[in-house]
């Protein structure tokens, strides 16, 4: 088959008529803050979608760094989608259990090592289960299959890079941080880190980009109000920040939809920079 996406986000009515397409492979990529104490894989396998597999993004990682989920080797992250059963040819879907949260982490990550055919199911598992549509139990049961990577390092940004680009300005940095953490009157989720951002760079909260009423992300020209009402240029080259590469990644989704395909996401975020005792801060 050859399966089209309509787009970046797809709906419940568009996946349960696709669910049974040879070409679509759904994953759940759930994913919670330290602090929530919570599974996802326990989670899981107690509910989702039918034919799902679970995208554990602490294990996709680059097992060799300290700092949380850091994008592992090309080599290893074929490994991981072989695994799960995922070819190049496949249109992946991907959900969590928030609504939209973690899952756009799945999406960029898939897009860095070369495969655009992934979208982000709107509204997620609770989208899914508002609209009556069947989950089952139990653990994923994928066939392996083969995936080979291809690296987008305009997609990825490291340490150096954003230090580099304090001196050039050539890249807006946006953190999707809330507003207390960004300014350091509210601590971090991870101990040990010092509070502020990243100098220059620019606060819009992923929160407000999400419609709480359905927990869907808001219409392009909603993203595009609030991109604008913080000095935000869509037409200029921007890289995306927050605590450890979450958020950051659901910001480039949003700015994606406002048609800026060529977003970078900070992959340490503050995790790294603000663990560090020789990157400079702001604070207010």
């Amino acid at each position: 088959m050859n399966t089209q996406l309509p787009g970046p986000l797809v709906s419940s009515a568009w996946l349960a008529e696709h669910l049974k397409a040879s070409d679509v492979k759904i994953m759940d990529a759930s994913w919670y803050l330290p602090g929530e104490k919570r599974n996802p894989a326990a989670e899981f396998e107690k509910t989702h979608i039918e034919g799902a597999v679970f995208f554990d993004i602490d294990g996709v990682r680059d097992p060799d760094n300290p700092l949380p989920h850091m994008l592992p080797s090309p080599k290893c992250f074929a490994e991981h989608m072989s695994r799960l059963g995922i070819s190049n040819a496949d249109v992946v879907i991907a959900y969590d259990s928030a609504g939209i949260f973690s899952a756009p982490r799945a999406w960029w990550t898939l897009r860095v090592f070369g495969h655009d055919r992934v979208a982000i199911l709107d509204g997620g598992l609770p989208a899914w289960r508002t609209a009556n549509l069947p989950t089952i139990s139990g653990p994923a049961l994928p066939v392996a299959s083969t995936f080979e990577a291809n690296f987008r390092p305009e997609l990825v940004r490291d340490l150096a890079q954003m230090l580099s680009n304090m001196e050039t300005e050539l890249e807006q940095v946006v953190d999707a941080r809330g507003h207390g953490r960004f300014v350091g009157s509210e601590p971090e989720v991870r101990p040990g880190l010092r509070s502020g951002h990243i100098p220059g760079s620019s606060n819009l909260p992923y929160t407000e980009l999400i419609d709480t009423t359905n927990q869907s992300l808001l219409p392009a020209n909603k993203i595009e109000a609030a991109l604008v009402s913080r000095g935000i240029d869509i037409k200029q080259p921007i890289v995306t920040t927050c605590g450890s590469g979450i958020s950051a990644s659901l910001l480039a989704l949003a700015l994606y939809i406002c048609g800026h395909n060529a977003v970078a996401v900070y992959d340490g975020s503050w995790t790294e920079w603000g663990g560090r005792i020789d990157t400079p801060l702001e604070s207010e």
